[in-house]
């Protein structure tokens, strides 16, 4: 066995590691994209569009501010940001340029469905605030330092927006809002891959910017498996419908087969989310995508899954889920073999837990996008989807939901046991 190393062991594209001058124009393109988003959301809801009060929902126009308060809070009201990570979460600040700021935007200040009550700017004051806290952080990062340190903040600026931003495109698909979205390309099917036993280093090394649940590389011993070049595909998918999936309680582990009930009592789920017709005479897909009906092809991944039925269909399969350090192993040195990756996240077999050396970020608290109250509760997500920016899309990136979230969009691929 060899231990793999270096930079392809790390996953380092580059992407997440701009200097301050290719910094600045990826926080401008972010932002114009936020304020494209934002516009869409606003045509919709004055034309009558609800976004429901619901742990999955939340109001556009409260996403865009956050970012604008985000990016004040940790950057341009931060003194202390040249030290990074280690900033603590209590380090004094400077008072905003917007007085209500904490009090709308601080996620610790306004619990998720009491935001719906808030006064919040109109359409136009919300894009002055966006402005002006953009400007403010592109003059900030003129002065900042070069290293990891100095320009930590502005990268995590940059990449919570990135992921804010596929969160508002998520939030349409799921209320059926028309986006210009090009969805994924069908792949022609390849064999599995077979991959050798390994040594691995599985999380991502220091320098650059590592989210913390990436936190840090440690060796993994591998043995020896076989993986699916590319994630299941619609064909694949109605093959498990059409041989009674969502009716064979043995193929279902307990809890997602409660999950499955009770959907199956109050919406009639035999199929994945937003599914109007699947398989059995037809063996056609039909999915609601950004509110228009759409026939899917064979050879298109399958999407909108929950792992209760990724995990199912592995079973009905003969198959299992593959491991996070498998899916890692593969994207790094199965590409030339086919091994195909991006159009949607993909579900892994275990539990978010964390690395040895975890520690959690404080900006991670006022982000939203903390994973230590979902450690050894969420499954892992792997991968990147058709409406990831690039900046984000690394095979060492660390994603996670519950296992009855089905409104990412997410596939998955098998191994063999």
């Amino acid at each position: 066995m060899r231990t793999e190393s270096g930079a392809l062991a790390a996953g380092r594209t580059g992407l997440r590691d701009p200097d301050a001058g290719v910094l600045s124009l990826a926080l401008m393109d972010a932002r114009n994209q936020t304020l494209q988003l934002l516009a869409r959301y606003d045509e919709a809801m004055a034309a009558g569009l609800k976004v429901p009060v619901r742990p999955e929902f939340e109001l556009p126009q409260w996403i865009a501010g956050h970012l604008g308060w985000f990016a004040e809070y940790w950057i341009g009201r931060n003194p202390r940001r040249g030290l990074g990570a280690r900033c603590p979460a209590d380090a004094p600040r400077l008072a905003s340029i917007e007085p209500m700021a904490d009090r709308w935007y601080h996620p610790l200040l306004s619990p998720h469905d009491a935001r719906w009550d808030l006064p919040l700017p109109t359409p136009s004051e919300l894009r002055a605030w966006l402005m002006e806290t953009l400007e403010r952080t592109v003059d900030l990062l003129d002065h900042a330092g070069p290293d990891d340190d100095g320009l930590f903040f502005f990268r995590a600026a940059l990449l919570h927006e990135d992921l804010r931003g596929e969160q508002l495109v998520r939030q349409a698909q799921a209320l059926g809002l028309s986006m210009p979205i090009r969805l994924p390309a069908a792949l022609a099917l390849r064999e599995p891959v077979q991959l050798p036993a390994t040594r691995w280093r599985l999380g991502s090394e220091k320098g650059g910017f590592v989210f913390d649940v990436e936190q840090w590389a440690h060796e993994v011993e591998v043995p020896e498996f076989e993986i699916d070049a590319q994630p299941v595909s619609w064909s694949q998918y109605v093959e498990f419908v059409d041989d009674g999936g969502y009716d064979r309680q043995e193929l279902w582990r307990d809890d997602g087969w409660a999950w499955l009930e009770r959907l199956a009592q109050s919406e009639g789920r035999r199929g994945p989310r937003h599914v109007d017709q699947i398989g059995v005479a037809s063996g056609a897909v039909l999915q609601d995508l950004f509110g228009r009906p759409t026939r899917m092809a064979p050879q298109q991944p399958a999407m909108h899954v929950s792992w209760w039925e990724a995990d199912a269909y592995a079973r009905w399969s003969g198959r299992r889920l593959p491991t996070e350090v498998e899916w890692e192993v593969a994207a790094h040195r199965a590409a030339s073999r086919g091994f195909r990756w991006g159009e949607v996240w993909e579900w892994t077999a275990g539990t978010l837990r964390p690395y040895p050396g975890f520690e959690a970020h404080a900006w991670t608290r006022h982000g939203e996008h903390e994973a230590e109250p979902v450690f050894a509760k969420a499954r892992v997500l792997r991968g990147a989807s058709f409406a990831t920016r690039p900046r984000i899309r690394s095979p060492k990136f660390r994603g996670w939901a519950l296992p009855d979230r089905d409104d990412h969009f997410v596939g998955f691929r098998t191994c063999a046991i």
